[in-house]
């Protein structure tokens, strides 16, 4: 069962879990992706002190949102304003941001050109990492080249301490928020199944 919410140029989605173990997609998020990276920029510092800048990347166990789909991006930030995801180091941030200020801050980082990471690459980690990637079949939602698409996020470059802090999150059933396909997809994985797939991931 699943009921529509709509708010400004966003539409939310989301699932009544009726049983467990079994856990329900939300399916597409539709959102608008017209923000103006220019207005953006005067809009983001309190953002780039945890999520990075051109000149610096994030802080440890925070996302690196250079590059990220903008539609994911203004998703995400919403249900953050809206309490659909609870986030404590944002807690408050974004009270004040109407729906075309998030639409601007995510075509500003969104413009951005994403670090690779600086890690040096496990070779034998990376190959488990990616039989589980294809076995958990994360290129079909997230693509071949993990660089998503419209609400889901681009994975391939992300920080591997936020990946794997945020495969456990979903695991444990810890976050939620637009649906649930990823508690389902990561429920039965172990703590070196979510290690091996954010060192892949991240060496994307």
């Amino acid at each position: 069962m699943h009921f529509t919410a709509r708010h400004g140029g966003f539409m939310i989605r989301r699932a009544v879990i009726f049983s467990v173990p079994f856990l329900l997609s939300a399916g597409p998020l539709p959102a608008n992706a017209n923000g103006d990276a220019v207005r953006g920029a005067q809009k983001v510092a309190a953002c780039a002190v945890c999520h990075g800048a051109p000149e610096r990347p994030s802080l440890p166990g925070m996302p690196t949102l250079a590059g990220q789909q903008p539609e994911s991006l203004g998703v995400q930030r919403f249900c953050t304003r809206e309490g659909l995801r609870v986030v404590p180091p944002m807690a408050g941030l974004l009270k004040d941001f109407t729906d075309r200020d998030l639409e601007d801050v995510a075509a500003y980082f969104s413009a951005q050109k994403p670090s690779p990471e600086s890690s040096k690459r496990d070779q034998q980690i990376y190959a488990r990492g990616a039989a589980l990637s294809r076995g958990m079949g994360c290129g079909s939602c997230h693509l071949a080249d993990y660089r998503g698409q419209r609400h889901i996020p681009r994975i391939t470059g992300q920080r591997e301490d936020y990946l794997a802090l945020t495969l456990r999150a979903y695991r444990d059933d810890k976050r939620t928020g637009a649906d649930t396909s990823m508690n389902a997809a990561m429920y039965r994985a172990t703590d070196s199944d979510i290690r091996d797939l954010a060192h892949y991931l991240a060496q994307q």
